[in-house]
């Protein structure tokens, strides 16, 4: 695995002791530094203090992009049949997402007090890194992605996070990952009883105003346990 995958995540604190964490994973491309300026954004309650932990993705080539090599959670190419995920390298960033995991809950964060986050890539992975986990977490947070495998990923549930609240968001202006591919998967998603909450936003591949509301407000549910679809 790339040495870049040991590099220190980016990690922000909103107050002393925090008492919960929120593991966000940028997008192809991008570091650990793109969504930092949002936690101010969010104006969360002081209480409980959270810690935003940032990762950054390893370097590696990118089929879409003509092999050049750049942060990816996994290689991703456009087909015939559309977007295929490289499921090898997303398993990889599975283990890297449950090490970070592991982390939060050596420091004295338990599970049930973190979230997973992620946009496009990073929300992949935070999805599925998420319903496979073998303890229950507070939530998962998955922008703008192309949930992948929907079908087979809906099997592959463990028990323990069956019920976890999961914030879904794409826009429906979206050139990148086609809006039909993100509701195909709500409603598979939907048919499985998961506990879904979903928001469309009249946008392209990005994080608007609106959404910041929405992930606000949702976030504030699920560390108060009164999480509402």
């Amino acid at each position: 695995m790339d040495k870049s995958t040991h590099e220190p995540p980016i990690v922000l604190e909103t107050g002393s002791a925090p008492a919960a964490s929120i593991i966000w994973l940028h997008g192809l491309g991008a570091d650990g530094h793109d969504f930092e300026a949002l936690v101010p954004e969010l104006r969360l309650p002081l209480r409980p203090a959270l810690r935003f932990v940032f990762p950054h993705a390893p370097f590696r080539p990118v089929t879409i992009n003509g092999g050049y090599v750049m942060r990816a959670w996994y290689d991703i190419a456009m087909t015939e049949n559309g977007i295929e995920q490289n499921r090898n390298h997303i398993l990889e960033s599975e283990k890297i997402l449950q090490s970070l995991i592991a982390e939060q809950k050596q420091g004295g964060i338990p599970c049930d007090q973190i979230v997973l986050a992620g946009f496009s890539q990073g929300g992949t992975v935070a999805l599925l890194t998420g319903l496979h986990y073998p303890e229950p977490l507070a939530g998962i947070l998955s922008l703008s992605a192309p949930v992948p495998f929907a079908k087979s990923l809906m099997a592959e549930i463990h028990h323990a996070n069956e019920r976890v609240p999961i914030f879904m968001a794409h826009g429906t202006e979206d050139q990148m990952i086609p809006f039909s591919m993100a509701e195909s998967a709500r409603k598979i998603m939907t048919a499985h009883g998961l506990t879904l909450t979903w928001h469309e936003y009249a946008t392209g591949h990005s994080v608007v105003t609106d959404e910041i509301r929405d992930i606000a407000n949702w976030l504030k549910r699920v560390f108060s346990k009164d999480v509402v679809k």
